[in-house]
């Protein structure tokens, strides 16, 4: 731990502090450090179709894996898990995730042939674990994707809440509603410092419920006449369970397209995540039905070349053909840098016909945010009453914007930084810049090799 006291918590991000994506942190104690989330992310190089695959240059750690006393994966997102099968075996530790994150990481693990973490030790949604110096509660929390949890991580002499990703919703469709009792118990034992999601920080207002989304939803498919596809991120599980409720509502037959979105739902079936009206058919059969009886999801609302919904737009799918008269849904936001080849996607589809009603455009709630609006990060600086708050996963004006909240509501503290800074939690707040490096690898898929690029 160098230079810094025995009785210092510290924080020290190597991934996802002034970006969104590719999270990497490490909390240190002790001559102890614990790891928290190893992700991806996606880099659209000039003349790619594809984007190149990115994830947090780990050296810090692993040259020091034998003080690495475990890694939790905080939930099923690329950006929070995507790269251990990639980086696992340079950190050796145990692997903690809850059973569904488990499961996406096997299937993530076997369909891009790497290492599979062991022991990949599986906790359930309010658990408990001591590892290390470290006493670790599992919190359940709502977030685009089941069984998110944020973290309580103590020490003897202090308390740090660690949200990862989150929003306030009390209708989520699938797993159970935001409750706030836990963080009101934490509060009254004292929080030293929240490591808080910064996302939606410029955001006024509050995030939409999936709740208020899968109304919407069925309202339009309801009032549809033709073939309706929905183009959802692969990871929303709750989405998913929503189409298929809209479905056997609607007298439609439900149908996945993608790879990415079918393995998803497997892996929520596995552990009993998605409910009796999730029936899919095979895609193979939608090609005989009446239009009025089609209902499919498709990967690829990102515009994504090759994807289902790219496939459906150029007439190459091999199960589905979309005429004019049929609907398409983006029941997702417009990502920051895809604008262009969402627009084509968009064009490509209207073009033949094809009507598109895009999320972004829509005055009724099509999609649902996973991130914490202002109003919902007041709400949770409120309930615990921080001394410290330390924004990330953010670019810099989300993370300065989410520290000026903190403190308009009573945080004594809130820093912002980059990755590499190592923040003290406790006893005393504080930063020290650069402490660590914190560069960027890439796979490269030629040579089945990481590569250095930052």
């Amino acid at each position: 731990m160098g230079s810094k006291a025995k009785s210092d918590v510290v924080f020290l991000p190597l991934g996802g502090c002034g970006e969104i994506g590719m999270n990497f942190n490490l909390f240190g104690h002790r001559d102890a450090w614990l790891a928290v989330d190893c992700g991806i992310t996606l880099e659209q190089q000039p003349g790619a179709l594809r984007p190149s695959v990115q994830m947090p240059d780990l050296q810090f750690i692993s040259t020091r894996r034998q003080q690495l006393v475990g890694l939790i994966v905080t939930h099923a997102h690329e950006d929070h898990l995507g790269a251990l099968p990639y980086l696992w075996e340079a950190l050796g530790c145990p692997v903690y995730a809850t059973p569904f994150a488990a499961a996406v990481l096997r299937h993530k693990t076997r369909s891009r042939g790497g290492v599979l973490p062991s022991p990949l030790i599986e906790i359930e949604p309010g658990d408990a674990f001591t590892l290390g110096p470290f006493s670790v509660e599992w919190i359940p929390i709502t977030h685009s994707t089941p069984e998110t949890c944020a973290l309580a991580i103590r020490t003897p002499d202090s308390c740090i809440v660690h949200t990862a990703d989150w929003k306030i919703d009390a209708a989520p469709v699938v797993g159970n509603a935001w409750s706030a009792k836990r963080f009101e118990a934490l509060a009254k034992e004292g929080v030293d410092a929240v490591i808080c999601d910064s996302t939606n920080a410029l955001r006024a207002g509050k995030s939409p419920s999936e709740g208020e989304v899968a109304q919407a939803l069925g309202e339009l498919i309801a009032s549809r006449n033709g073939r309706v596809v929905v183009g959802c991120f692969s990871s929303n599980i709750a989405r998913i369970q929503t189409l298929a409720d809209i479905a056997a509502k609607t007298n439609r037959y439900l149908a996945i397209l993608g790879r990415s979105a079918s393995g998803m739902a497997r892996c929520a079936q596995q552990v009993g995540l998605l409910g009796r009206r999730f029936q899919p058919i095979h895609p193979e059969h939608l090609g005989y039905l009446p239009p009025a009886e089609v209902l499919a999801v498709a990967t690829g609302s990102q515009g994504e070349w090759g994807a289902a919904l790219h496939r459906l737009m150029m007439q190459t799918h091999p199960d589905l053909s979309l005429d004019a008269g049929d609907t398409v849904i983006l029941s997702s936001k417009t990502i920051p840098g895809n604008e262009d080849p969402v627009k084509r996607l968009v064009q490509g589809l209207r073009g033949r016909g094809v009507e598109v009603i895009e999320a972004d455009d829509s005055p009724v709630p099509l999609h649902a945010s996973g991130h914490p609006c202002q109003d919902e990060l007041r709400d949770l600086y409120q309930i615990l009453k921080p001394a410290l708050v330390i924004p990330v996963h953010g670019e810099a004006a989300h993370m300065k914007e989410n520290a000026r909240l903190a403190k308009a509501v009573g945080a004594k503290t809130a820093l912002t930084g980059e990755n590499g800074d190592l923040f003290y939690l406790s006893p005393t707040p504080g930063v020290r810049r650069r402490f660590a490096p914190a560069g960027r690898l890439q796979w490269c898929e030629e040579t089945s090799r990481l590569i250095s690029v930052a």
